[in-house]
């Protein structure tokens, strides 16, 4: 019997993660969810979609921060009750439909749900850097702060709220180089691996 596909994407910043994480669930023809996450979170946990936005996969290890936050009054700081509604909202999702999720530590959120397909999709330096500029249309001057910024914010959510680390070949079942073989070329073997994975191929 075929399981549900259900593919977790992870992605450097300026690897056209979303655009491939997009193509594939249409190809598949499943549910494709990135900031569409955040609005069912916020819609199910009663937070505001605003504050998920503000700290969308932005983590903090600072004790200053987490005691402001809880008004020293004993709740748990917002961050972790937003990534927490998220972790929720994603292990909902994956029992109701097959589907695509992009970033916000869905692996680990699914790490005891079968025949999830965990993908990182990264680049060199000067693909993504072409990406943000000519695509996403940051200023040459700034574009490659932004992208190590952005990135090593990614990473830090990441490997605050997991027990792995992002961006790393042991934390995921495949990882592939959009820059070397192309986007269309990403998107197949995606579709390809989840197909496999589920049992479907």
């Amino acid at each position: 019997m075929s399981e549900r596909i259900i593919i977790t994407l992870g992605r450097q910043f300026g690897s056209g993660g979303r655009e491939i994480g997009k193509r594939v669930a249409k190809e598949l023809g499943i549910a494709f969810y990135d900031k569409e996450l955040l609005t069912r979170a916020a819609k199910e946990s009663g937070i505001s979609e605003e504050l998920f936005q503000s700290n969308d996969e932005k983590p903090t290890n600072s004790l200053l921060y987490s005691l402001a936050m809880s008004n020293f009054s004993g709740e748990m700081p917002l961050n972790h009750r937003i990534f927490l509604a998220q972790f929720d909202v994603i292990k909902k999702i994956a029992k109701e439909e097959s589907c695509v999720i992009v970033g916000r530590c869905a692996d680990y959120a699914l790490r005891d749900y079968r025949n999830v397909a965990n993908v990182f999709v990264h680049a060199d330096m000067e693909y993504r850097l072409d990406r943000a500029i000519n695509l996403y249309g940051l200023p040459e001057k700034s574009a490659r702060g932004i992208i190590l910024r952005t990135d090593k914010q990614r990473a830090n959510y990441y490997n605050f709220y997991t027990n792995k680390k992002w961006g790393s070949v042991d934390s995921y079942d495949f990882a592939i180089d959009s820059g070397s073989v192309g986007v269309d070329n990403t998107v197949a073997l995606i579709k390809d691996f989840a197909l496999i994975r589920a049992g479907r191929k």
